[in-house]
């Protein structure tokens, strides 16, 4: 995938700045591909090139003047071919996985205390995802929401990256408690 695609579906929603679209990307985007804001206004620049997206300047009485991104046709058909290409498989690619695998030779409270911040964030992230999700919903049931919302793709990624983060939440909470139970079993010996 390439940033084109993730921000070219971060626009479907409608017609964003690039400030907006900054935002929309950390609260939805950013949980499956990750973004810095000067990428993601380099990359409204080629869209637009491109004739992916169109821009419209606005005029405002108290701020500078800001442009509106929103999808074109030839956009559309781009995300159609994206979409149509098969999907590569995903992999972790995490530092502290690779710290885990040093377990045994590395100082186990620097670790320990690496995973506890990392519960703490994934724990962050769950919360929002659960706010995010309620929102999209409103007074809907999952179930009704899912069968007949007008828009589902937003929610079924907030969806994963809800699941993500649970997975990453109950990963380090299960490696702190081996760590802790190793580490009470070789002070009784």
């Amino acid at each position: 995938m390439a940033l084109r695609h993730a921000v070219l579906a971060a626009l479907l929603d409608g017609e964003l700045s690039g400030y907006q679209l900054t935002k929309v990307f950390d609260l939805g985007v950013a949980n499956f591909w990750h973004a810095q804001p000067q990428q993601l206004y380099a990359e409204l620049t080629r869209l637009e090139k491109d004739g992916l997206v169109t821009g419209r300047e606005v005029v405002q009485d108290t701020r500078p003047t800001k442009r509106l991104f929103t999808v074109t046709d030839a956009g559309l058909a781009e995300l159609d071919r994206f979409t149509a290409a098969a999907a590569k498989p995903s992999f972790i690619r995490d530092d502290l996985v690779v710290k885990v695998q040093a377990a045994d030779h590395v100082d186990t409270e620097t670790l320990i205390a690496q995973l506890t911040e990392r519960t703490a964030f994934a724990q962050a992230k769950i919360d929002l995802f659960g706010e995010l999700l309620r929102g999209m919903r409103g007074e809907r049931t999952e179930e009704d929401f899912l069968r007949h919302g007008e828009r589902i793709g937003p929610y079924l990624t907030c969806l994963r990256g809800l699941g993500f983060e649970r997975g990453n939440r109950d990963w380090c909470e299960s490696v702190i408690t081996v760590l802790r139970e190793r580490q009470r079993a070789h002070a009784r010996h």
